[in-house]
């Protein structure tokens, strides 16, 4: 050895640890609705929810001003429980709307939010063709539109009377 510095080193792992924040996620009813909602849109057999949540999915809201009507949850920590209001569509059965039901809810509800499906309850409220069910069907558009046509032809009539009761002034004054 002439003279040659050999430098020795250490290995030294150093590690940090990471503390998670406090804190916890949570979800309003509502998101679990619109979840329940998405993930049915699409289930044979399936007309409607109560209030057509179902045809609300694509901006229409349907016999109802509240777009989860007929979706009711429970939400916990880890789980959620459903009950669902549904019209049927003549033709389908009932096991097997319910079957893919729970598997399109269970599957979206998980996907979106970690939480598992532990109970889904449907009642059958209605039964109907697809005919007499789009027929049944008004949306809160329409009520809108026929609402603000009644208000334009009672202003219309208001504006008419009052410009023929100007219109005779006009000609005694002349």
């Amino acid at each position: 050895m002439r003279g040659d510095k050999f430098m020795t080193t250490e290995n030294k792992t150093v590690t940090q640890e990471t503390v998670a924040p406090k804190g916890q996620l949570t979800f309003d009813d509502k998101v679990i609705q619109k979840i329940v909602g998405y993930a049915i849109e699409n289930v044979s057999g399936l007309l409607g929810v109560d209030g057509g949540f179902v045809a609300n999915i694509k901006n229409k809201i349907v016999n109802s001003d509240n777009p989860t009507d007929g979706i009711n949850v429970e939400v916990g920590k880890e789980q959620v429980a459903v009950d669902l209001n549904i019209v049927m569509e003549f033709g389908h059965n009932a096991h097997d709307v319910y079957k893919e039901i729970s598997k399109v809810v269970a599957k979206q509800i998980e996907e979106a939010t970690s939480l598992t499906l532990v109970e889904l309850n449907v009642e059958v409220i209605d039964i109907q063709t697809k005919s007499e069910f789009e027929e049944s069907q008004v949306t809160v558009q329409d009520r809108v539109t026929d609402a603000g046509k009644s208000v334009q032809d009672k202003a219309t009539a208001g504006i008419d009377k009052v410009k023929s009761v100007t219109d005779s002034d006009d000609d005694r004054v002349q």
